[in-house]
């Protein structure tokens, strides 16, 4: 589950330029904004029968974040502002981005739109879906596979 964002072929190579762009890139103003420059780490695993995302949405408060459901996809929402404490000039490294963010999960079949709940703690927001127990995923054994010999006949 990861952010519906366009796909760009060259993304990585564009961002390794613009690092290479110039040795002494830590004295700029600021580092050039991308598209996804605001964009929070989610994790998401099943826990005792439920699906449970974690967003990483540090220095947010639960009131600038959106959560909500439409049909069967998950949508995270919210707003970074910046605080305007530090004039533009006084800055030495600047690596915290602001602006809005939107994430999108799809939800597996079987999961309780209409039960999920969402907390916010330490900057962690923790959305927990109830999902039935046919959708919950089982453990599949691996097994190893035995050695063939080959034997090599002598002439």
């Amino acid at each position: 589950m990861g952010a519906l964002l366009p796909w760009r072929p060259f993304r990585e190579l564009e961002r390794m330029m613009r690092r290479m762009d110039s040795p002494f890139r830590f004295l700029e103003e600021f580092p050039e904004i991308t598209e996804d420059a605001l964009v929070p780490a989610v994790e998401s695993f099943v826990k005792d029968g439920n699906l449970v995302v974690r967003a990483d949405v540090p220095g947010m408060e639960p009131k600038d974040i959106d959560v909500s459901i439409l049909g069967n996809v998950l949508t995270v929402k919210g707003e970074r502002r910046s605080e305007q404490e530090v004039k533009k000039e006084d800055y030495l490294r600047r690596e915290v981005s602001y602006g809005s963010f939107e994430r999108r999960m799809t939800l597996p079949d079987g999961a309780a739109a209409d039960k999920v709940r969402a907390s916010f703690k330490n900057g962690v927001l923790e959305i927990t879906v109830p999902m039935a127990k046919e959708t919950v995923a089982k453990k599949v054994p691996v097994e190893p596979e035995a050695e063939k010999k080959v034997e090599i006949a002598k002439k």
